[in-house]
């Protein structure tokens, strides 16, 4: 039983992590995109 309930967590905090990894990703790529263009602009 224990062992099954630690699976779960470890299962569900993968799947948290991924998703962080995910929207992290995509507002860094977001800040570069908007950097980009602000510094072209500038240009």
């Amino acid at each position: 039983m224990a062992k099954e309930e630690i699976k779960k967590l470890i299962e569900n905090s993968k799947k948290t992590l991924d998703q962080d990894k995910e929207s992290f990703s995509k507002s860094i790529k977001d800040d570069l995109s908007d950097f980009k263009k602000k510094t072209l602009s500038k240009i």
